[in-house]
This record gives C-alpha cells, structure tokens and sequence, in this order.
C-alpha cells in the first residue's frame, strides 16, 4: 500500500502532459496546484473504480468461485466478519451459506480477493503439499512478534525448517510420556489449591480460567525449562498477570488487532494509544524473564549440576540457537505452551457443567480406572499407560478441542502464483485456514456438527476411541494444524489436559454458577471466554 500514492503522484504528471498537449481547453486556467489536485482526483478515481469495481467483478482469476450468497456491503466487502466474535465464526456462516466445492471466495475491505480454505483437498495442498507456497501475512507476523519474538511460529522457510529440526526432540512422543508424572502431579496440585480456596466459601465458586492459567504455566515450566515457577502456589506471579493482560479477551484488544491489520505498525506505535505503552511494558518484562531463564539454565548446564531433557536444555546443547534465539523461542512456548492447554482445559469444565450426563459418565470411568489417586503419585508409575486407552476420556478431550480449538483462524499469503485444489491461486492472494469453521461446519461433522458429543470419537464397534471423530478426513480437525507448520505441542497438550481433566472431574462435580449465564467466546488470536468462567463445585469422593 505504501507505494500506491507514488504511483498516484506519477501517473496524475503522465496524465497532465496528456491533457496539455492533446486536449488544452479542459485544462483548468488557475493555479498549478488546483492543475495538480484535479489530474489527480481524476487519477483517484480510475484508481478506485478498478480496484473496487473492474478487477475483482471482471478480472479477478478468483472471480468465479463459489461466493457466500448474502452478507455483501459495498466497500466493505464481506470484510466485516473480521470482526465477528468469536473469531471464525463469520467464516463459517460463510460456508454453510456456500455451495462450495474446495474453497470458498469472498472479497474483503476494498473488495480485495480473499478465499477459506475449506475441504480436506484444499487443506491438504495449503498446509501439506505446498506449505512453503503459503506464509504467514507480514502484517500479521509484525503483531504477532511483538508477543512471541522470532520463534518458531514465526520464522518462515529454511528458518523454521532449522528450528523446527533441532527442537522436536523435546516433544518425541517417550519423551512426553515421561512427563505425565508432572502432568499429574500438577493436578492433584490444582484441586487441593482450589479445594483450599472453595472451603470457606458458603456458594463455593470459582473463576476458573485464573487456575487453568497457573497450573498450565507450572507445567510449562517444568517442561519447558527445567523449573519450577509456583504460580499455583503465588497468585500475584508476574508471568500469570502478563499473559493474562496480554491475552484478555476484550474489545480494545481486537481493535488493536484489526488496525495492525489495516496500518503499518509504524503508525499504530506512533498512535496516543495507552495500550502500546502497556504492550511495550509488558513485553520488556517477559523478555527480560525469559533471559534470565536463559542464563540461569546455562550456569547449571556448565557446571554439570543437572542433566534436564526438558525444552531449554535441549536448545542448549544443540548450539543451534544464540541468547536472543533462546529468548525467542521461550517467549513462544511459554505463550503457546500454557495458552493451549489452559484454554481447552477452560472449555472442558464449562462443556462438563452444562452437560451433567456426560460429566456423570466421565467421572465413572475415571473413578473406575483410578480408584485412588494417591496410587499414581509414585513417578515410576506408568501413569501415561493408565490415561492414554481410556476412551470416554479421550472422547471429551477430542470434542472440546474440536468445539473450542485455541487459534480459531489462520492466514497464509501465497509466496508465488500456485493452485489449491486445482484452482489457480495468484501471487499474493490471502487464504483463510478456519478451525473454528471447518470444525464445526455440518457439511463434515453433519446436523450436530455444533453440539458436544464425546460419542462421535468412540467406535460403536471397538469401544475405542478413533482419531477422525466420524469425519471422512483427518484433515477436517484443524486445532493443530497439519503439516509442516502443524503444533509441535500437539502430543504434549493432549497428554496434560488428559491428566487435568482426570483429576479435576476425579475430584470434583462442576455446575455453572449461574445456569441461565450465555458464555460468550471472544478472543484476537486465541479464544477465551469472555467474562472468564464461574463455576461452582462440589468435591466428591475419591478414596485415598
């Protein structure tokens, strides 16, 4: 966009010569800046009549696409469903509104071409086939690294492919099952925290997204770095209040968004905004954190007083990453790490609450398979063998990740002239990869598709639970992606909710606080609820 106005300023010269020599008598006879202004609106003006008008209606090669059948605004295009809350569920308003056979195109702010990725053909050449065609828009990428530096979810071609290498050792899937003695044990942590915190309570309520957030940051840091933060254990803990700033769902934050969407970040930091200020605080903060992990871990490293398989140490002795690359790719686990987890750890109770059958269900196999918790807190325990088969478990866990996956949308920006799903995509089109859509959409998931029904992911046969919850296609179940660019923490965040929800169901029975309460979900980039998540326990019986 920035080059436009010089185009602008250059053919309205080319246009005033034109009209000079051919055409003398409409030439204006004042001042050569009303001269100027005039060749110049006029430039404008064919500009804008191309743009919103000519290419996208007569010569856009997108142009004969499926197309949503309402919701069109002039100018504004379909661009409004940026703005829908929860994110992504515009985008899928737009396909059961669309006869679309792979991809569906709409046209954005400006009527720009835009086009959602959405049948198991195209999602497979986006994110599989031809992944390194497609890259995250610069605009998005310049917010996002605010938040997350140059890690691994930003970093494109032989940067990520680098990245990625040296870091999938942490997450081999022995490695993870190693872990599941912490998993539980942060658990059990979670519910005597929160059986303390409901005891003197008469209406025993509590606001669980506050938990979620602190046990999911104890296991990261665990994991992730070889140490022990105690957020259960320290409310006021500094990484809790950063992302939890940082990820609050609240409107000035999708404005914020939405502007870095639309202006060039120079600007928006240029902006009275008193959210850059705290961005900038908040952001210092963490990097000055997580560089202090980074020393401390390799003053241990170097005196050989620990030998962690967790994720920092691993980077270390790889000498595959300088400070500041360590930094970085702390900054995005620890924001990607916690954030996953938490907020379908979050999902579940809420799911759980308002479906008391299935709360009912869960808790029995839970009970019968784990008569005592206390048995599993020996770390030789094979507690990774105990939750992994059980397939009601797993089924809840499956249908909340696909009901509320954590990044509810996606964008790729084609990197050269290519197809999806033999449909010609030109350079520089932006494309829309949904979860939140293709998740739900009836088309895949059929007329329940946006009901919670655990069963679909058990076999009626095997009583065991599948992997495509009744879908044709693996690649219809986009909460971590596929590919190339798929989560790296896939195994890891399934492992800890299993664990989290295990124990908490174990332990407690859970109801909305006030059952008439419409949960709303909102979120920039992940989704969370939007008033946080009230919920009122009741503990129960698990003996020992």
């Amino acid at each position: 966009m920035e080059i436009i106005p010089a185009k602008i300023v250059s053919f309205s010269f080319l246009e005033a010569a034109v009209l000079v020599c051919f055409f003398p008598q409409v030439q204006p006879t004042g001042t050569l800046a009303s001269f100027f202004f005039i060749n110049s609106l006029i430039n404008w003006t064919i500009f804008g009549i191309y743009h919103l008008i000519i290419y996208p209606f007569f010569l856009s090669p997108l142009r004969h696409l499926p197309q949503p059948r309402r919701g069109f605004i002039p100018i504004v295009g379909h661009g409004l469903s940026m703005f829908s809350q929860p994110p992504g569920n515009g985008h899928l308003k737009m396909m059961k509104n669309t006869a679309y056979d792979g991809i569906v195109y709409y046209r954005g702010l400006f009527h720009a071409d835009r086009i959602i990725v959405a049948s198991p053909a195209a999602i497979a050449d986006i994110l599989v086939h031809k992944s390194y065609d497609f890259q995250k828009p610069p605009l998005v990428i310049s917010f996002l690294r605010q938040f997350l530096g140059d890690g691994l979810l930003m970093t494109e071609g032989e940067q990520h492919r680098h990245d990625r290498k040296h870091i999938m050792p942490a997450f081999h899937f022995r490695h993870i099952r190693e872990l599941c003695p912490v998993f539980w044990a942060k658990s059990m942590e979670l519910c005597k925290i929160v059986q303390a915190d409901i005891a003197p309570k008469t209406d025993k309520v509590v606001e669980i997204t506050h938990f979620s957030t602190q046990v999911t940051m104890d296991i990261i840091g665990l994991a992730g770095l070889g140490r022990e933060i105690g957020s259960l254990r320290n409310s006021d803990d500094e990484l809790i209040r950063i992302f939890e700033e940082v990820l609050e769902p609240s409107t000035e934050k999708g404005l914020y968004f939405a502007a870095h969407m639309l202006f060039p970040p120079w600007f928006i930091k240029a902006l009275p905004w008193k959210l850059n200020q705290r961005v900038r605080s908040n952001m210092g903060e963490l990097r000055r954190i997580c560089r202090g992990f980074v020393v401390e871990k390799k003053a241990r490293l170097k005196m050989g007083s620990e030998d962690s398989a967790d994720i920092l140490s691993i980077m270390i002795r790889s000498n595959n990453f300088s400070d500041d690359g360590l930094v970085d790719q702390l900054l995005t686990f620890l924001a990607a790490g916690h954030e996953t987890t938490s907020s379908a750890f979050t999902w579940t109770t809420h799911l759980l609450a308002t479906h008391p059958a299935i709360q009912s269900r869960l808790r029995r196999e839970i009970h019968k398979a784990i008569p005592s918790p206390n048995a599993l807190s020996d770390p030789s325990f094979d507690i990774a063998g105990l939750l992994e088969p059980l397939p009601y478990l797993n089924a809840v866990c499956n249908e909340v990740l696909r009901l509320y996956p954590t990044v509810p949308k996606t964008t790729r920006i084609s990197t050269r002239d290519t197809t999806i799903d033999g449909h010609f995509v030109p350079k520089g089109t932006l494309s829309l990869i949904v979860p939140w859509a293709t998740n739900r959409d009836p088309r895949w998931w059929g007329a329940d598709a946006e009901k919670f029904m655990p069963k679909r992911w058990i076999d009626a046969e095997t009583g065991r639970t599948t992997m495509d919850g009744g879908a044709e296609s693996n690649y219809l179940f986009l909460t971590f992606l596929h590919g190339p660019r798929s989560c790296i923490g896939e195994k890891f965040a399934r492992a800890e909710l299993r664990a989290l929800v295990a124990g908490f169901v174990g332990c407690f029975e859970v109801c909305m606080a006030d059952p008439e309460e419409v949960v709303v979900a909102g979120g920039v980039v992940t989704i969370k609820p939007v008033n946080g998540m009230r919920l009122r326990l009741a503990p129960v019986g698990w003996s020992g």
